[in-house]
């Protein structure tokens, strides 16, 4: 099996000083990718700033033999996503991989948090991905290659509890990166999501005794693949969780179809309309296409076809 490397290429990773960032830089570095380490410190609820995280890790690169230069900008602004490419740009020239892992934590219930809380969290997931997308989409659509790989989260999928902010942010990842898909698709451009779950300094507060080895490093290898030339994917959802790795994906049931509903009609027909059919072999995944795909599916319900 030979080595896949990154030998040339330029990438990006935000939240690239600690934790799950900072595996996934120090991997593609040891692949041969050149880094722009972006970081600019903040404690875990996003305040304060220190550029010992980035700064360490770009020395750690550089001590191994690497290249690696540090932004400290925050994603949470349009001029601070901007200036984070440009670093690129400014130190290498290009960008082909942009992985967005910066994150905070601001716990409260949907009952109790402030909107400032609220705000906090949205605007380094959510927006920050959007910040950094914008700013890097055009430039590898212009190359005629590029590797995007957005930090989802199965809280994002399924839910969590005490977490709207983040839920909400990651849920909304899945659509920014649908649409680089199919955008980039003609560009030589892919997307797609990790779902991470890592003991790392986010999980401070919560009772991990429990739970199985959960490192940073098992993550790492997943992500260095999605951003790799050899990703043959894009529009997908990864999760990586203590060792196993999976896809996620949307799907639906084939569903029930008449010409015309009553509510008393879809209240008797409901258990048919969940059905996922025998063995789930009938559960549609309709992929990053799915738009398109689910409506000429439902249109053919509707017309026989």
């Amino acid at each position: 099996m030979s080595e896949l490397r990154f030998d040339g290429r330029v990438a990006v990773v935000t939240g690239g000083g600690r934790g799950l960032g900072r595996a996934y830089a120090l991997l593609l570095a040891s692949r041969g990718a050149k880094l722009v380490i972006n970081d600019p410190g903040a404690a875990i609820v996003g305040e304060g700033a220190d550029a010992g995280p980035a700064e360490s890790v770009v020395a750690e690169i550089k001590a191994a033999g690497g290249e690696a230069v540090a932004s400290l900008d925050t994603v949470a602004t349009e001029a601070g996503g901007k200036a984070i490419i440009d670093t690129a740009i400014r130190a290498f020239g290009r960008i082909d991989i942009l992985i967005h892992n910066a994150g905070n934590v601001r716990y409260g219930s949907l009952s109790e948090l402030s909107h400032e809380d609220f705000r906090a969290v949205i605007d380094v997931h959510f927006m920050g991905a959007f910040n950094v997308v914008r700013p890097a989409f055009p430039l590898m659509c212009a190359a005629g290659y590029g590797r995007i790989v957005l930090t989802s989260s199965i809280g994002g999928v399924y839910g969590n509890q005490r977490c709207v902010n983040y839920g909400m942010s990651k849920a909304g990842m899945l659509g920014l990166s649908n649409v680089a898909a199919l955008e980039g698709e003609e560009h030589g451009v892919k997307s797609n999501l990790i779902l991470p779950a890592a003991v790392t300094r986010m999980a401070d507060g919560l009772d991990t005794s429990q739970y199985p080895p959960m490192g940073p490093e098992l993550v790492a290898p997943t992500v260095a693949w999605l951003a790799h030339e050899k990703c043959s994917v894009s529009g997908e959802m990864l999760a990586s969780v203590g060792g196993r790795v999976a896809r996620v994906f949307v799907g639906e049931t084939p569903g029930v179809y008449q010409p015309a509903w009553t509510i008393e009609e879809v209240d008797a027909r409901m258990s048919e309309i969940r059905d996922k059919g025998e063995g789930n072999a009938d559960v549609l995944d309709f992929g990053v296409h799915g738009h398109m795909d689910h409506l000429v599916y439902s249109f053919g319900r509707a017309t026989g076809a």
